[in-house]
């Protein structure tokens, strides 16, 4: 059995996210998402060697787009909502990120997760850089002729940054195939040509890529795999715990349940629940597609939301929303692998915690990249127009997840470091690597 990476890192050197120059628009007292982002790369400077000359061009993005989104609603009132789209950096490609639709986005957000975007592409080494959107809405207040209108709208506002060449939208929080389909027409009738390639993430029928909806789970599961190789944990006798049963959480849920792993306990924005035997994974999928929730679920005992991070388990796989794994819950966390579904789901105060309870963290900006590798080759089928099988997509995947995760561990063996910074590593010397041969300009 391997020794788990993360025996040291740069963390005792690391100064505080408020002692960066910060553009005007942040607040130093309350940097939100883009504050743990930042210690990340100071964690990760001091292993770039003399590309650490280039660093600060990780801590600015190249470009950060406020739009207004007015809408008519349904009840003849106009409503205006924030939108953002946020471009971190372009060196290795165009820029490559999910829209999100939530009550709660804002810039600092949005920043952070175009930033993990940069990160995530060049670490399973896709031509992309990364880039991110949302806007602030319940999506739930909405019908379904609002939304498509504050689809519409939004990717009017957002066109002039966007395009198939440029920076590329897909599915994140509360988005789907018919948003990006939306998206899709709406930039099309703006160019005056029919363009598929300007997101992923769409209907088959549209140009959408067979297994990309279950694209990241299927990464979580096979890094996962990977991971629990070195750490010699035998699946089929492992208890698995996932926080968040939407895409991701579901996916790798029935695949580590196909695998003879056991689910004992899920939670979501609807309750939590847990069944010591294991859950029946498929019959839990087709009550959440009928009901949005895993509450109430008659196969399992409800669970205090609080107590989900108590629950006996092997594997944990947090895969809603950012910094549920805490400094004040990391301590009771009973697993010996996280794998991180989620974007930013563990600050690094909790990161410390984990890896002196000698618990491996699988980040996300390798764990959920399968989403954007498909994207990637749904992108490639766009502009051939010639399109690939279920099973080449699935076997492309998994090779790439394989391959870039052996990458990461040996990293992280050779300078006994985290996971995270290891990855950190990898993606930051490709792209200051790309920054360095391009140049600046002028």
């Amino acid at each position: 059995m391997s020794q788990h990476p993360g025996a040291h890192t740069a963390s005792s050197v690391t100064p505080a996210a408020n002692t960066h120059a910060l553009p005007s628009y942040l607040q130093a007292d309350h940097l939100g998402p883009w504050g743990i982002y930042l210690q990340q790369v100071d964690r990760v400077t001091p292993y770039l060697g003399h590309l650490a000359r280039w660093a600060e061009t990780l801590k600015r993005p190249k470009r950060a787009l406020i739009v207004d989104v007015p809408i008519q609603l349904d009840n003849g009132t106009v409503a205006h909502f924030e939108g953002y789209r946020v471009q971190h950096n372009t060196s290795r490609g165009p820029g490559k990120g999910g829209v999100r639709f939530h009550q709660d986005v804002t810039l600092s957000e949005v920043m952070a997760l175009s930033a993990w975007m940069s990160i995530k592409n060049a670490a399973v080494n896709v031509p992309y850089g990364g880039a991110k959107g949302g806007i602030r809405v319940d999506p739930k207040t909405l019908s379904l002729g609002e939304l498509e209108r504050l689809t519409r709208r939004y990717t009017s506002e957002i066109g002039i940054i966007i395009g198939p060449t440029k920076d590329i939208p897909a599915p994140d929080v509360n988005t789907n195939e018919q948003i990006m389909a939306w998206m899709m027409d709406t930039y099309s009738m703006n160019e005056g040509a029919t363009s598929t390639g300007v997101v992923t993430g769409k209907p088959i029928d549209l140009g959408g890529s067979l297994g990309r909806r279950e694209a990241t789970g299927r990464g979580v599961y096979t890094v996962g795999v990977e991971a629990a190789r070195h750490l010699g944990l035998d699946i089929s006798q492992s208890r698995v715990a996932v926080q968040g049963f939407g895409n991701v959480g579901g996916i790798a849920a029935k695949l580590f349940a196909q695998a003879g792993a056991k689910v004992v306990a899920v939670q979501d924005h609807g309750g939590t629940i847990y069944r010591e035997a294991g859950l029946d994974v498929p019959a839990l999928l087709t009550h959440v597609a009928r009901h949005g929730t895993v509450g109430g679920f008659a196969a399992a005992e409800p669970l205090d939301a609080n107590a989900f991070w108590d629950v006996p388990c092997e594997i944990l796989i947090p895969a809603a929303l950012e910094q549920q794994i805490t400094a004040a819950n990391a301590h009771r966390i009973q697993a010996k692998l996280v794998i991180e579904g989620a974007n930013g789901p563990t600050t690094p105060a909790a990161d410390d915690i984990l890896q002196d309870r000698n618990i491996l963290v699988v980040p996300d900006v390798i764990a959920n990249a399968g989403g954007v590798t498909v994207s990637y080759f749904e992108w490639v089928q766009d502009f051939s127009s010639f399109f690939w099988s279920e099973d080449e997509i699935n076997a492309r995947l998994v090779r790439i997840m394989k391959e870039a995760f052996a990458g990461v561990w040996e990293v992280a063996q050779d300078h006994k470091v985290s996971l995270r910074t290891a990855t950190f590593i990898v993606a930051c010397k490709r792209i200051l690597h790309a920054r360095e041969l391009r140049g600046l300009y002028p």
